[in-house]
């Protein structure tokens, strides 16, 4: 098994996925958009896992290689690959299935429960969104579910917080893999999204339980082991 990630802004990597990684001796490569890296073969991996970032899905004209990510992230799944999404990642799997992207109604930015829906205990995850996680939020967008995707959780600000495709291909638009030093580096490089609205928290709040990272960590994992139980 190798995983191959994409990554769109320095510090927003894999998070927490990449200590699970190591630990599972699964070797994993990547590329960096903002380096101008170039997408490897597409044989040369098992799992895609689609990171986050700032720009939107639609951006093609600003980010030019987001046209070409999607192609590529599309290519992945018609070859039967694990393709894994978080946040910007879950809405350019939504758009590479010709799913539409758009503006939430509200901005989503720091820890919300997740509520599970019934559909998800028909999928492999069902354990894994059998009750609500408080997890942490950064997005402004969200998504339509792609065709042939079974909703897996919701949020007071957003309806659609994650979908799972064949039980391979999986959109999170909720984060949790993101730890303290991931979370607080958002908030030193995008100090002008935090503002008072109703679903937009400051940093005295976010970091005033820095046990929370731990729990949603522990979660990601589980899901990872999930996955891997079910896929290889």
């Amino acid at each position: 098994m190798k995983v191959h990630w994409l990554q769109h802004l320095p510090f927003e990597g894999l998070g927490t996925m990449g200590e699970y990684f190591k630990q599972k001796n699964i070797p994993s490569t990547s590329t960096h958009f903002y380096l101008n890296q170039s997408l490897p073969d597409i044989d040369s991996f098992d799992w895609l896992i689609i990171m986050g970032g700032a720009m939107s899905a639609n951006d093609d004209a600003k980010y030019p290689w987001l046209t070409d990510e999607k192609k590529f992230i599309k290519k992945a799944i018609d070859d039967g690959k694990v393709v894994i999404g978080v946040c910007l990642g879950a809405q350019l799997i939504a758009a590479s299935l010709g799913a539409k992207v758009y503006r939430n109604k509200y901005k989503e930015i720091g820890w919300f429960d997740l509520m599970p829906v019934k559909e998800a205990q028909n999928t492999i995850l069902a354990n894994c969104f059998s009750e609500k996680i408080n997890a942490f939020h950064w997005h402004g967008d969200t998504f339509d579910l792609p065709k042939g995707a079974v909703h897996l959780a919701s949020s007071e600000a957003t309806k659609n917080q994650g979908y799972i495709i064949d039980n391979r291909v999986i959109g999170f638009q909720f984060h949790l893999e993101t730890t303290y030093h991931y979370a607080k580096a958002l908030f030193d490089n995008f100090p002008n999204e935090i503002v008072k609205e109703k679903y937009i928290q400051n940093a005295e709040k976010v970091f005033s339980d820095l046990g929370k990272f731990e729990r949603i960590n522990n979660a990601m994992a589980r899901i990872l082991d999930t996955i891997i139980k079910a896929n290889g």
